[in-house]
C-alpha cells in the first residue's frame, strides 16, 4: 500500500456492571475476504475538537446505539498499524472503559460509515471468562490482557500500553 492514513482514534471497552460481560462487535474486512474475522471493542477516528472520552461515547452510539453508559477514563494506550478496506493505517489509540446498569437486549449500530457497514457481521455481549478462555481473534489484540484488571474495578493510576509486538499479525 503507498498511502496511509495516520490517525488518532479512541476504543472503548464497554462492561456491564452486574454480570461480567464485555460488548464486542463482530467484524471483518469487506476488501479482503482471506483474512480471517475477529472480534473488537467499538472505536474509531477522533474527530476535530472531540477528545477521546467524547469520541468514545460517540462511537457507543454509532456503533451499537447505546447511549447511556458511563465512560470512564483512558486506561490504555497503544499504537497500532494494520490494513483494512484497502487501506493501510497508522492509528494511535486511547481505549476507555464504561459501564452500563443493565446489557441492552440487542446493539443496534445508529451511524455506521459505509466501509464499516461492510464490515460488520453482527455484536454480542461476551461473558468475560468465555472470551478470555476462547481463541478468537480481538482487537486490541491484548485485550485479554486488560480484561481482568477492568473486570477487578482496579482501574490503572496510568494508562496501560498495549501496542502489540512487532511480529503479531493483525487479525
Amino acid at each position: 500500500m503507498a498511502w496511509t492514513m495516520r490517525r488518532h482514534a479512541a476504543r472503548v471497552v464497554l462492561l456491564d456492571r452486574g454480570c461480567g460481560h464485555v460488548f464486542m462487535i463482530h467484524a471483518s474486512d469487506p476488501a479482503d475476504r482471506t483474512k480471517r474475522d475477529w472480534w473488537e471493542t467499538p472505536g474509531g477516528g477522533i474527530h476535530h475538537g472531540e477528545d477521546s472520552g467524547t469520541t468514545a461515547m460517540r462511537e457507543l452510539y454509532e456503533e451499537a446505539g447505546i447511549v447511556e453508559a458511563e465512560v470512564g477514563p483512558c486506561v490504555a494506550t497503544q499504537q497500532v498499524e494494520f490494513d483494512f478496506g484497502g487501506l493501510h493505517f497508522d492509528q494511535d489509540e486511547r481505549v476507555h472503559v464504561a459501564w452500563v446498569d443493565e446489557m441492552p437486549a440487542e446493539a443496534r449500530p445508529q451511524g455506521l460509515e459505509a466501509l464499516e457497514a461492510a464490515a460488520f457481521i453482527g455484536s454480542r455481549w461476551w461473558p468475560v471468562d468465555e472470551l478470555l478462555a476462547s481463541d478468537i481473534a480481538v482487537l486490541p489484540v491484548r485485550l485479554r490482557e486488560l480484561l481482568p484488571i477492568l473486570v477487578s474495578g482496579e482501574l490503572p493510576t496510568e494508562p496501560i500500553d498495549l501496542t502489540p509486538p512487532a511480529d503479531l499479525v493483525w487479525p
